[in-house]
C-alpha cells in the first residue's frame, strides 16, 4: 500500500512540477532602451529566431553607432525608421551587410522591430523599422520573395511609436517622409 501512495505521490509532484513550468512566462530575450527625444522606447530581441540580425543590432548598440542618429522615414499607418541618418541627412558609414533572416516565421505586426534593406535581400546593415500597422507584405517571401525580417518587438513606449508616426513630415535632401522636426535618437543602451 505504502509503494502505491508512493507513486501517487511522486506523479502528483511530476504533475505540480508540469503546471508550474507552463505556466511560467517564457524566457525573454535581450531588452534595449532606445532613448528619444520624443520619449524612451524598450524593445525586446528575439535572438533564437534571428540570430544574426541580433547579434549585428548589439554590435551597432556596442559600438554607439546609433547615437544622435534620427528616424529619418516616418510614414503613418506604416513604420518609422532610423539607424543610418544623422540630423543634416548624412547616411553615416556602416558595418557589412548581412543575410536576410525573413523566414524565420516571424510576422510585420504591429510594433515589431524589422530590418531595413534594399531591394537586395541580403542588405541590411544598421537602418531598422518598427510597423505601426501589421504589414503582413512585408512577411516572407514577400512580393519580391525575400519578406523584412523580424527580430524585435516593441515592450514599453507605444505610445512613442504611435508619436512619432504622427509628426510632420517633408522631402529633405532627395529623401521623402523625413520629419521636419527631427527625432532624434539620443543613444540606445542594452538594459540585460
Amino acid at each position: 500500500m505504502s509503494g502505491k501512495l508512493s507513486v501517487k505521490r511522486h506523479v502528483k509532484n511530476i504533475f505540480i512540477l508540469f503546471l508550474l513550468f507552463i505556466t511560467l512566462p517564457a524566457l525573454s530575450g535581450s531588452l534595449y532602451k532606445i532613448e528619444t527625444n520624443k520619449g524612451d522606447i524598450v524593445i525586446e530581441t528575439y535572438a533564437d529566431k534571428a540570430p544574426i540580425s541580433v547579434k549585428n543590432f548589439e554590435d551597432y548598440v556596442k559600438a554607439e553607432f546609433f547615437n544622435g542618429t534620427i528616424f529619418h522615414r516616418v510614414i503613418d499607418g506604416f513604420m518609422i525608421q532610423g539607424g543610418g541618418f544623422d540630423k543634416t541627412m548624412n547616411q553615416k558609414e556602416t558595418m557589412a551587410p548581412i543575410k536576410n533572416e525573413a523566414a524565420n516565421g516571424l510576422k510585420n505586426t504591429k510594433y515589431t522591430v524589422a530590418m531595413a534593406r534594399t531591394s537586395i535581400p541580403d542588405s541590411a546593415t544598421s537602418q531598422f523599422f518598427i510597423n505601426v500597422a501589421d504589414n503582413s507584405f512585408l512577411d516572407y517571401p514577400g512580393q519580391d520573395g525575400a519578406g523584412y525580417c523580424v527580430f524585435g518587438k516593441v515592450v514599453e513606449g507605444m505610445n512613442v511609436v504611435d508619436d512619432i508616426a504622427k509628426v510632420p513630415t517633408a522631402t529633405k535632401k532627395g529623401h521623402e517622409n523625413v520629419p521636419i522636426r527631427a527625432i532624434t535618437i539620443k543613444n540606445i543602451n542594452k538594459l540585460n
